[in-house]
């Protein structure tokens, strides 16, 4: 990278977020950016998250970019394996591979309030851009909690992240600590191989089948030569799910139905009445994440296997210990603590334009205006963010809208002309977060009884949109500049806000 390289955007991250910006840019005629990787590789957290059983829970041709489809999906429900490929393939088929930058972690950043440019620094050299987008993605830090003691443990310890594939787990006695997403997947794959496998679950999680199978050939063949086959399968596939969104969001009560499936499923394969009280959750359906498994429970019934129904307290050398006072023996512990969600790694990085960094500003709760822009940073823009997760779709599809939102962006600065940045306005950005959350009092996610990673430290829920994927998609579609402050580099070299909507009177509807 050169010294002071300057380039017009610049995108964090490369996985689904930061390729498909890398994309929507080139699409829209711009080729000089680059895409800032700390990793030597493409691919995000499906180049991190490789442990056993590795997958994702939402269907191939709905989680696989739109402008990109792939005809050629092996299952209906993709490994983590072919999810990379898929995001190695599309970085060649745009031609990625020039604005590629790897080794090159973001240090940090800092707002040139008089050159209106952010000057950047990362672990390969420093460069500087006139706009940013970050794409560093909510799943990419893992959390490991503080454990009295974890430090004297003498056996192997890591997190679902950063599986050790040179240690081998054959004839082990395993401990694993959290009951989520990676959790259900690597117990299941794990669990033939290991002597013992100790569950430590704080909170069961409610476990839908998972209807997965093999794609035939003839159906592949099918989509290749008809294209728009693949189109009306991924159309059916966000559909439902859209028709689903209203029992989360206003209807908590109508997921009962749905309730009494998990129990089903955990009754087909649990038959110890103890072990299913211990797996059977006291929260609405959908509060947590809904997980998708048919291979989780038998493998809890398997005679190697304990469910420990609390959290673990504290380690003493070998001995784990749980906050119910059960001990446990192991050689390895493996972390499925999730990730470092609501309050995002990346934001302690970034210094806006009153020499506050993003952390300290989002201190009382992360929140963005449309979910991409925040008060006090111009022309800094960040995919997933605040408020634009999903609990039961695709992140594509949000991510693509949110790629729409950052090409009008660009259009407009292009209008603006000259050397010209744009600011979210303070009152837009409260008025726009006041209306998620008044949305998001009635939703299951607030009102199901659980503590979710959804939820941040004051129990605001600053992760998930409140509504279906279409009405995220109309409020993203282009840029009102009413909602920004439009700044320009006077002739004295400092910024000035040209008269434009006040910010007491700007509007936002979502």
């Amino acid at each position: 990278m050169a010294e002071h390289e300057h380039v017009r955007v610049a995108v964090v991250g490369s996985g689904f977020g930061g390729l498909g910006a890398a994309v929507r840019l080139r699409r829209e005629g711009i080729t000089d950016f680059v895409v800032l990787e700390r990793a030597g590789s493409v691919g995000g957290t499906w180049r991190d998250n490789s442990y056993p059983g590795c997958a994702c829970d939402v269907p191939s041709h709905l989680y696989s970019f739109s402008f990109a489809p792939n005809p050629d999906w092996p299952r209906s429900f993709s490994g983590q394996e072919h999810i990379r490929a898929y995001l190695e393939h599309v970085t060649d088929t745009f031609g990625l591979r020039p604005h590629l930058r790897f080794h090159s972690e973001v240090k940090r950043m800092v707002w040139d309030t008089e050159r209106l440019r952010w000057d950047i620094e990362t672990s390969s050299g420093s460069l500087s851009a006139d706009v940013v987008v970050s794409a560093t993605g909510p799943l990419s830090e893992p959390r490991i909690p503080d454990i009295p003691g974890l430090d004297t443990f003498p056996g192997k310890v890591f997190h679902s992240a950063r599986w050790d594939h040179d240690y081998d787990l054959r004839g082990k006695r395993v401990a694993m600590i959290g009951t989520g997403a990676s959790a259900i997947q690597i117990v299941p794959a794990v669990q033939p191989l290991v002597s013992r496998l100790t569950l430590f679950q704080r909170t069961p999680a409610w476990v839908l089948p998972r209807v997965d199978r093999p794609i035939s050939a003839a159906e592949r063949a099918l989509h290749r030569t008809l294209p728009l086959t693949t189109q009306l399968r991924r159309g059916l596939l966000w559909g439902v799910r859209e028709l689903q969104v209203q029992a989360f969001t206003k209807h908590p009560r109508q997921l009962g139905f749905v309730e009494q499936l998990a129990k089903r499923n955990m009754g087909r394969a649990i038959k110890d009445p103890d072990l299913r009280a211990k797996l059977t959750p006291d929260y609405r359906i959908g509060c947590k994440r809904i997980l998708l498994s048919s291979t989780y429970y038998p493998a809890l019934a398997r005679p190697n296997v304990d469910v420990v129904a609390a959290g673990l307290r504290e380690v003493r050398g070998s001995t784990l210990v749980a906050a119910d006072g059960t001990e446990t023996e192991a050689d390895a512990i493996v972390f499925g603590t999730g990730f470092h969600v609501t309050d995002m790694p990346i934001a302690e990085r970034v210094v806006g334009a009153e020499g506050r960094t993003l952390a300290e500003t989002w201190a009382g709760g992360m929140q963005a205006l449309r979910g991409a822009a925040a008060a006090g940073f111009p022309n800094w823009m960040t995919i997933i963010g605040p408020n634009t997760g999903l609990g039961n779709s695709s992140m594509i599809l949000m991510i693509e809208s949110q790629l729409n939102y950052l090409a009008d962006y660009l259009r407009q600065l292009d209008v603006l002309g000259g050397r010209v940045a744009l600011d979210a306005r303070p009152s837009a950005v409260r008025a726009w977060n006041h209306r998620v959350q008044e949305r998001m009092k009635r939703t299951v996610w607030n009102t199901g009884g659980c503590t979710s990673w959804y939820l941040d430290a004051s129990g605001r829920n600053t992760t998930i949109w409140p509504g279906t994927t279409s009405e995220f998609r109309r409020a993203t579609r282009r840029v009102d500049l009413a909602e920004y402050a439009v700044l320009r580099a006077s002739s004295a070299g400092s910024p000035a806000t040209p008269a434009g909507a006040s910010d007491e009177t700007a509007e936002v509807t979502a």
